[in-house]
């Protein structure tokens, strides 16, 4: 583990700081799993700022979203957390998704997709079904502009039907979800250091 790894977690739920995430529980314990790897981890929560709407790097008119682009263009791994509203990711994650894709036309030296020999991970949590979907969706929009999925990269809990127990509130990690996450951390880690080591062919 001589290569040193960082990790940035956008939390995309709706509730802004500082009120209590579930979204922000999950996707913390990821990052903690990720540096059991030697991965330094930082975390956005992104409702606390004016993103604007569009699909370009800069929206102009007090968009908050370019230095917060500069935090992911410098984070090996995105772990992309999301809460399930309505059986689908929230607003919030759809405009972050939607920011990314300007980056299909960035290109770094070599002509390649600036976030090419990137890995993502996916986040998903809430009380409702939609955990396969929404991690679809995600999974997609991140591969299109440049990301790459590691092996059972996607973590996420869901609650009883129409219940009222949030992920926060339960006394312990779900046995189930503590081995996804330790899976997904360690896939992650060897995949962005395979990557740092050998990055993709400029074509």
């Amino acid at each position: 583990m001589d290569q040193q790894l960082s990790a940035l977690l956008i939390n995309c739920t709706l509730k802004p700081s500082p009120a209590e995430s579930s979204t922000d529980v999950l996707g913390g314990q990821v990052l903690d799993a990720l540096a059991e790897h030697g991965v330094s981890g930082d975390s956005i929560r992104a409702v606390d700022h004016d993103i604007r709407p569009g699909v370009q790097t800069d929206m102009g008119d007090g968009d908050q979203w370019p230095p917060l682009r500069e935090q992911v263009l410098a984070a090996d791994i995105l772990v992309f957390a999301t809460p399930t509203w309505m059986g689908q990711h929230s607003s919030v994650a759809q405009r972050v998704l939607e920011r990314l894709d300007a980056e299909l036309s960035e290109t770094d030296e070599q002509g390649r997709p600036i976030l090419f020999d990137k890995v993502a991970l996916a986040v998903v949590v809430g009380n409702e079904d939609g955990a396969h979907h929404i991690a679809a969706i995600v999974f997609q929009s991140l591969g299109d502009v440049g990301y790459t999925i590691p092996a059972q990269g996607s973590i996420y809990w869901n609650g009883e039907a129409m219940g009222s127990t949030d992920y926060k509130d339960l006394p312990e990690t779900p046995e189930k979800v503590a081995q996804t996450i330790k899976t997904a951390a360690a896939n992650a880690a060897h995949l962005a250091r395979a990557l740092k080591a050998s990055a993709y062919p400029a074509v």
